[in-house]
């Protein structure tokens, strides 16, 4: 297809030396999260790098907190619903998912430093803001006369020289489990020696042949990714802000995967009728990080922003399972179907779970904002417009080996970290909002464009935003209301293959997001 999966593809191949769960896609599940925050935060964007005033800052830039002078409550509860579209080898099909979720939530409590001079204070925040949800479902199938799923197990044998008990038992969650089904069997010389391994998939080759497979991947998705905040902030003269946050993020992700390929020839007498494919996976993690931001006013009613989000430094935990049932028709004598799972093949053994390190990308953002009739009173100011602009480095994601003495292990996360480094790159995000005041009532607009995290501009991920809301504030009660659509593009490889250009599932995820938040002022 293209030259540059096809090399992206030669180095997945590498990764194949030992049967890890990680793979370079889990980059994006933890690098490259949707907006979240408050209903007003979601509301403008997801702009808050200079706003401040709202407790979403804690996570994006903590010099907001220092805007505080009072005591704040805050519960942000959410729905979503969203809707797949995805084109497959030129055959389309939809899929959609709901599910609930929250946004930021918390305590701040701000003071006045001295209480003759109301332009010094401090403030402190505790909360917890959900930056991902991953319930998701996605589904594709199509038609393929150049490649099979089986062949990635072929190169995986081939590569590594596998011999026939290797190929039994070294590969549990792949491999082995189409050799032992005759999905993937040996390739012999005249004199009966094993020289290397062949997929039972009918494909056409260089003479023709039949007519190639009907494959359909169902991935589901549950879990998320959250994070809880302790913030510091201080306020100098109503001029500077200074903030720091120290943040525990902390993941839960699921997926079920089922993956079929069927012979689409209509002939019962080829040796292959159709495999299936099941895969379990979880993943848990816990890790920390630090955000750093000040807040500079320079005149009346400019805010400038800065912030730094240092890497994020996490320790996982992998469970996986998998199962393969084939039906190769005549082509053995054993009865068919045939199932093998990998739980019969690691027997007592401890294959399958995985502790490992992650240390995801270092962020950087700039913001400005402009406040309409910006006065000391906040009742009194009638609104403002706001701009984010962030840096991401997504090639930065390294993965290490949880026990160093691991050569295996040591290797194999090496081999991925300079896959992550060819397949992706740094990216820029912008967010851009607005706010106009009605005494109590307030009305909001938003939008926010992600940048694609890869390097070849052949896979697709960038990501469109667009957000409103109202808002309404009085007698120290406040309500907020937001709608969030997001148009994400994407592409899926079901599988990668080091000899043949892969094919690439293009989809258009259609995202809503409904979000109510309501909380509390103290004096």
């Amino acid at each position: 297809m293209r030259r540059k999966l096809l090399l992206a593809s030669a180095a997945i191949m590498a990764l194949q030396l030992v049967a890890n769960a990680q793979v370079p896609e889990d980059v994006l599940r933890y690098a490259y999260p949707l907006m979240g925050g408050t209903a007003r935060n979601q509301a403008i964007g997801g702009a808050m790098g200079s706003l401040g005033g709202d407790i979403t800052a804690a996570h994006i830039n903590p010099a907001g907190i220092g805007m505080y002078k009072n005591k704040e409550f805050v519960l942000s509860p959410n729905f979503s619903f969203l809707n797949n579209k995805f084109n497959f080898r030129g055959d389309q099909t939809k899929s959609n998912d709901n599910g609930v979720g929250y946004g930021t939530s918390g305590f701040v409590w701000g003071q006045n430093n001295n209480q003759y001079r109301r332009s010094s204070s401090s403030a402190i925040s505790f909360s917890i803001n959900q930056t991902a949800n991953y319930n998701n479902r996605m589904q594709y199938k199509g038609f393929n006369n150049f490649s099979s799923w089986s062949e990635q197990y072929v190169e995986e044998l081939a590569n590594n020289r596998a011999n026939i008990n290797q190929a039994e038992n070294n590969y549990i969650f792949g491999s082995s489990l189409a050799f032992w089904t005759y999905l993937v069997d040996t390739v012999s010389d005249a004199n009966n020696n094993v020289i290397g391994y062949q997929s039972v998939v009918p494909l056409p080759g260089p003479n023709g042949g039949p007519e190639g497979v009907i494959q359909n991947n169902l991935i589901e998705t549950q879990g998320g990714a959250h994070e809880i905040a302790l913030a510091f902030a201080n306020n100098i003269k109503d001029k500077l802000h200074f903030g720091v946050s120290f943040n525990v993020p902390f993941f839960t992700y699921q997926k079920d995967q089922t993956y079929r390929e069927e012979d689409a020839s209509g002939n019962t007498n080829n040796d292959f009728s159709y495999f299936e494919y099941k895969e379990n996976y979880r993943t848990t993690g816990l890790g920390f990080n630090a955000k750093l931001g000040m807040i500079f006013r320079p005149v009346e009613k400019w805010r400038i922003g800065l912030a730094v989000h240092t890497p994020t430094f996490s320790s996982m935990t992998d469970r996986i399972s998998s199962s393969l049932t084939a039906n190769t028709e005549n082509y053995t004598v054993y009865p068919q179907p045939a199932t093998k799972t990998s739980d019969e093949l690691k027997g007592n053994s401890n294959a399958g779970n995985y502790r490992y390190n992650m240390t995801s990308p270092y962020r950087l953002l700039g913001s400005v904002s402009f406040v309409i009739n910006e006065v000391k009173e906040v009742k009194q100011q009638k609104g403002f417009v706001t701009a984010d602009v962030e840096y991401v480095n997504y090639r930065g994601t390294r993965y290490h080996a949880d026990d160093a003495t691991n050569v295996d292990d040591v290797r194999y996360y090496d081999e991925l970290n300079n896959t992550i480094k060819n397949r992706y790159k740094g990216a820029m995000n912008l967010r851009l909002g607005g706010e106009l005041k009605f005494k109590t009532v307030m009305t909001r607009l938003g939008f926010a464009y992600m940048g694609s995290p890869y390097a070849t501009k052949e896979l697709k991920g960038s990501r469109m935003l667009l957000s409103g809301g109202l808002g309404y504030r009085n007698k120290g009660m406040f309500v907020d209301l937001t709608y969030v659509h997001a148009l994400i593009n994407y592409s899926h490889v079901p599988y990668w293959l080091a000899d043949k250009a892969n094919v690439v599932a293009d989809g258009r995820n259609s995202r809503g997001n409904i979000v109510l938040t309501f909380g509390f002022k103290f004096m």
